[in-house]
């Protein structure tokens, strides 16, 4: 039986998560072990872009004065989450997606050139014939400590949920530093290259079949087996 469920994606997303995961019955503990930091860059004439490919959020919500030169655009964005944001900053809404940026791109007709605002870390993507994108790096994680959430990991039991490999890198390295166990700990990855980036070790690793938050906390539901016996510690609420 699982003991602690945590999730350590960063903020806005991890609220979202939290709440998803408590109306399905299950109790997370929540630390953001990143934060999204905004980073200058070059918007391109807009008049030569037909649309903007958006595989996060954190593209609208950081990214800067330039969003505005682009506001007129359509955005075709990897998820309802994603596209919730690009409508709450005015955004027109040409596509949502729901296996991954790739999906996305490989449906859009052409002739089209897009804009791709994107983070540091991102998914390297191949446009179908006569589809193009330009691309530019709009934000970055900045990691945080894990000691917040050692105690519920040294326990054993504990069942992590990984949403970038960035994340997946840093707390194997952090659990590590702290001298936990990792066989102790069973991980569960939004997708195989976040599963292949957090190393091995574990006691078990487990990932969605889909890349989509639904499909992991679906996953999450199934190993859990009984979630209302999961609950994090008095000291780590979220």
């Amino acid at each position: 039986m699982t003991a602690h469920l945590i999730a350590l994606r960063p903020e806005p997303g991890l609220s979202a998560t939290v709440a998803k995961a408590g109306e399905m019955g299950l109790a997370i503990t929540g630390l953001p072990l990143s934060e999204i930091r905004a980073l200058e860059w070059d918007c391109p004439e807009p008049d030569g872009i037909d649309g903007l490919l958006i595989g996060s959020a954190n593209a609208i919500l950081h990214g800067g004065p330039n969003i505005a030169r682009v506001a007129g655009k359509p955005v075709y964005a990897v998820g309802e989450a994603t596209a919730a944001a690009a409508r709450s900053a005015g955004f027109t809404i040409a596509m949502t997606g729901s296996g991954g940026l790739q999906g996305v791109l490989d449906t859009i007709a052409a002739p089209c050139h897009l804009l791709r605002i994107a983070g540091e870390e991102h998914v390297p993507l191949v446009p179908p014939a006569g589809v193009t994108f330009a691309e530019v790096i709009a934000y970055r994680s900045a990691f945080l400590p894990l000691d917040p959430v050692r105690s519920a990991l040294s326990q054993g039991g504990a069942l992590v949920l990984l949403h970038s490999a960035a994340t997946a890198r840093h707390f194997a390295m952090e659990c590590d530093r702290l001298g936990l166990v990792r066989r102790n700990i069973v991980l569960a990855a939004l997708g195989p290259r976040i599963a292949a980036a957090a190393g091995t070790g574990w006691g078990a690793v487990h990932t969605a079949t889909q890349p989509d938050e639904a499909t992991l906390l679906q996953l999450v539901f199934d190993l859990c087996n009984a979630p209302r016996s999961i609950r994090p510690t008095p000291s780590e609420k979220p």
